[in-house]
């Protein structure tokens, strides 16, 4: 039953060695990083979070020596730091979804996986496109952080924790994404060609809040779409 399921989740957790000494600083550097950025949302505790963080990714870390640390580790924790009150809750979750995200990157090259991306970027938003090309914009940086990590990093903590509440309801989350982050082009297109290259990155990488539930219901159409142009099989075709 569910108590046993947690009480097997908190022993598990409590065995597990949390300390590495290799990763500790930069763990706790980029949580109070990022709660200094989302200190208006009032979303965490500054005094108790960083050593959730710090214990939550060094344990997964500890267990995953094939995983090196990077500092999208904390963007992609801070949902379930913000939603879970208890710390090996938000291990569970953590360490299921940086599962998820690795098998996922392991079954399709990024560099793959970027250059499908931006076939459809370039097909369904022609303009936006040879404008970030005129801007001599690297979309490689932004569009394989976007894909790689859900966005945590670049989306607004509440805009966030909106987009995954939506993708955590459905089995294909991650064949879905893609269309996310094409729906997010499409919504911020006029506000991006009124940019120069700097600002444009600026904007990318630091996206401003949005109504999800419309950003998603646009990435319905757009998947709609792409399957009409290039058949149904296409989700499997752009990872």
């Amino acid at each position: 039953n569910e108590f046993t399921q947690r009480r097997a989740r908190y022993e598990s957790y409590r065995e597990i060695d949390k300390e590495n000494v290799e990763v500790s600083k930069r763990v706790r550097g980029e949580a109070n990083r990022y709660l200094v950025r989302t200190k208006k949302e009032e979303l965490l505790d500054p005094h108790t979070a960083p050593a959730i963080f710090e214990a939550v990714i060094c344990a997964y870390l500890n267990c995953n020596n094939h995983v090196d640390y990077s500092p999208a580790l904390v963007q992609i924790c801070a949902p379930f730091v913000i939603t879970m009150k208890a710390e090996y809750d938000v291990y569970s979750c953590f360490e299921r979804l940086v599962d998820i995200l690795s098998e996922s990157s392991l079954a399709s090259n990024t560099n793959k996986r970027v250059a499908q991306f931006l076939s459809y970027f370039r097909t369904l938003l022609p303009d936006l496109y040879n404008y970030f090309e005129e801007e001599e914009l690297d979309v490689g940086e932004w569009a394989s952080s976007w894909l790689r990590n859900l966005l945590a990093k670049e989306l607004p903590t509440s805009c966030v924790l909106a987009l995954w509440d939506v993708y955590f309801a459905q089995p294909d989350f991650i064949e879905f994404h893609p269309f996310v982050c094409l729906a997010i082009l499409q919504h911020l297109k006029d506000s991006l060609e009124d940019l120069e290259q700097s600002e444009i990155r600026s904007m990318l990488l630091r996206l401003p809040k949005m109504n999800m539930l419309r950003i998603v219901s646009q990435a319905h159409n757009i998947r709609s779409e792409i399957q009409t142009r290039y058949g149904s099989t296409v989700a499997s075709r752009l990872l």
